[in-house]
């Protein structure tokens, strides 16, 4: 009996400790993009002059343990680490004007986090979208870009996620720097990310446009023409 109840207390102490770390990882990612991200734009000038805050929410995640079974716990760190280790590339890169300037920023570079070893694109591709099949992920994770949809000031949390993803996703796609609706010319000008992602768009038989007026509050008529525009790779700094 005694064995038995040891047991239970090693194991809820474990289950403890990994919740304590993971919302330890929160509280700090939070509180780094409250301090350095404003409108959707990232100081990289200060985060390089004082690097300490970004490293120690990283190396928590280094510890994280976390379980797609669990979605919103699993979503909402792979969200934050994505968007913390792109910081992370281009303060080790500054200045720099592009995350394009430092070659294999998205498929060479790999971080630690939650015990892997992991590019950008295997976090975006391989943990995220195959995994949840939800295109919002586009509006939320962050590539370092002007042309990326904004960086919120505050971490993805497990408890409000879904209502940021919906959030997020509807303010991109009522704003004109993600899609561009010309109705004189019957024209609708999207992002690359449409293009690029355009099997997540177009899931269960629906189009582009139609997955943008599930969020427009104008809706686009389903035969307007649909094109993109040249992505924007500058900088997100202020």
């Amino acid at each position: 009996m005694k064995k038995i109840i040891v047991i239970i207390l090693v194991c809820l102490g474990g289950f403890s400790a990994e919740a304590q770390t993971l919302e330890t990882f929160f509280t700090q990612a939070d509180s780094f993009f409250k301090t350095y991200v404003k409108n959707g734009r990232v100081a990289y000038s200060e985060i390089k002059k004082e690097p300490s805050t970004l490293n120690e929410v990283l190396k928590t995640a280094e510890g994280i343990s976390v379980s797609k079974t669990d979605a919103k716990n699993y979503q909402a760190f792979w969200i934050n680490a994505y968007n913390l280790s792109v910081i992370k590339g281009l303060v080790d890169n500054y200045p720099t004007s592009s995350p394009l300037n430092d070659k294999g920023f998205f498929d060479k570079t790999k971080y630690n986090l939650a015990g892997k070893k992991l590019t950008l694109n295997s976090i975006e591709n391989d943990l995220l979208r195959a995994q949840f099949k939800d295109a919002r992920f586009h509006f939320v994770l962050v590539c370092g870009a002007v042309g990326c949809p904004p960086l919120i000031n505050k971490a993805y949390l497990p408890s409000t996620l879904e209502a940021q993803l919906q959030k997020q996703a509807t303010l991109a796609i009522n704003g004109d720097y993600f899609i561009k609706v010309n109705n004189k010319k019957k024209q609708v000008k999207g992002s690359k990310i449409l293009e690029w992602y355009k099997e997540d768009f177009v899931v269960n038989g629906q189009t582009e446009i139609e997955y943008l007026n599930r969020f427009r509050t104008t809706k686009i008529p389903t035969d307007f023409k649909l094109s993109y525009f040249e992505y924007n790779w500058n900088i997100n700094k202020p």
